[in-house]
């Protein structure tokens, strides 16, 4: 056994060396083999895991397939009763809508013929009204005509103002082409209240001169056109201030009218020159609505002095009704005097006759015997109780 068989890498091999490394070599590949047993038998229960595995996979996937298969099926009755519902709603909602489209187009149509309508309507208003632009436009020609004429266009503007004054106050308080000590006759004198003297005024307006000022023949043409209406109404202003201002017969203040709104506006915005010297004499320039704002003011007044006139009286009668009622109140205390005497002397009689029928009670209730001297007796014995009856006993 330790016989030296060989020698590897320098070392000797004997035979027991050889039969244990033969039998190391022997165990080695019986460990493999039991190894690779082992692997195929865990891979063949793998296998067979697997396989189970796979089954039962391939059965939960049956399931779900026939599940599958179920609800879409249950959705596909859905969705055509649903597509049912739908296509019914939708063949509902386009009746409603095509019965609220004719609605509306009727409606429309309606509203389109009475806006046709009311358009025809006002074409005529329209026409009446173009007629009657075409009358007024003849009667500013005509009152063109009126105004180009001095003495016309002077009745144009008396017969505004008289209109005016006529309208506001009431007749007797104002007095047209009066005439005055000094001669002169003004348009109107307006009698004003608490004895203050009339005031004058006067509806002759330079319009000449102002129709001048329109023209179109130039600057120098419409600064002499200026210049000739300041000197008349300067002119005019004097005259005003000069015959109607009278002291103690006329007011201090003269009015001077001016028969258009535009005239008085351009008036006081290009002369104000012209303005502030007719103040100075006086004179206040006035448009037609400042002249019926002025009758409204002497109005007020007016009517505020018959109001204190009508106070007055009102004090006097109601001073006579105090009268009256103190004279009253006397006359009934003397007469509730005289019910109290009369009430008193009634107390009294009633008194009297409540005694006097107790007296009578009384007496009727006496009994008289039939012997005289039960007679006596009783007469003698009644007297002093009659007497006593009599006396109020």
């Amino acid at each position: 056994m330790d016989r030296q068989l060989f020698t590897l890498a320098g070392m000797g091999i004997t035979a027991g060396t050889a039969l244990l490394a033969a039998a190391v070599v022997a165990i080695l590949l019986l460990a493999f083999l039991l190894l690779g047993a082992w692997r195929g038998r865990r891979r063949n229960e793998a296998a067979t895991e697997i396989a189970a595995e796979t089954e039962r996979r391939l059965a939960d996937l049956m399931r779900l397939q026939s599940e599958m298969t179920g609800r879409m099926q249950t959705m596909a009755e859905i969705f055509s009763g649903r597509t049912a519902d739908l296509a019914r709603l939708l063949s509902e909602r386009i009746d409603a809508s095509s019965h609220r489209v004719n609605q509306s187009m009727s409606e429309t149509r309606e509203k389109t013929e009475e806006s046709l309508s009311r358009l025809a309507e006002r074409l005529a208003v329209i026409d009446r009204a173009q007629a009657t632009i075409t009358a007024l436009s003849g009667n500013i020609v005509s009152l063109q005509s009126i105004l180009a004429d001095k003495q016309q266009r002077g009745a144009f503007g008396q017969g505004r103002m008289e209109a005016i004054v006529a309208d506001g106050l009431a007749a007797g308080s104002y007095r047209f082409q009066a005439t005055l000590s000094n001669g002169s006759r003004p348009d109107c004198l307006i009698d004003l209240p608490n004895g203050a003297p009339p005031l004058v005024i006067d509806a002759k307006f330079p319009l000449e001169a102002w129709q001048r000022l329109g023209g179109d023949e130039g600057p120098d043409a419409v600064k002499a056109a200026a210049a000739a209406f300041r000197a008349d109404m300067g002119v005019h202003i004097k005259a005003i201030a000069e015959k109607y201002l009278i002291a103690g017969e006329t007011h201090d203040t003269a009015f001077m009218f001016v028969p258009s709104e535009s005239i008085f506006a351009d008036l006081h915005e290009r002369f104000d020159d012209v303005v502030q010297r007719a103040a100075r004499a006086r004179v206040v320039i006035v448009s037609p609505s400042l002249l019926m704002l002025s009758i409204q003011v002497v109005q007020a007044l007016l009517r505020d002095v018959r109001m204190r006139e009508e106070a007055k009286l009102i004090q006097k009668e109601v001073a006579a009704l105090l009268d009256d009622l103190r004279r009253l109140n006397e006359r009934a205390g003397k007469l509730r005097s005289h019910f109290e005497a009369a009430r008193d002397d009634l107390e009294g009689l009633a008194t009297s006759s409540t005694r006097l029928a107790r007296h009578g009670e009384r007496i009727t209730a006496m009994e008289f015997g039939d012997e005289m001297a039960a007679a006596g007796e009783t007469s003698v014995d009644s007297r002093p109780r009659q007497a006593a009856l009599f006396n109020g006993g």
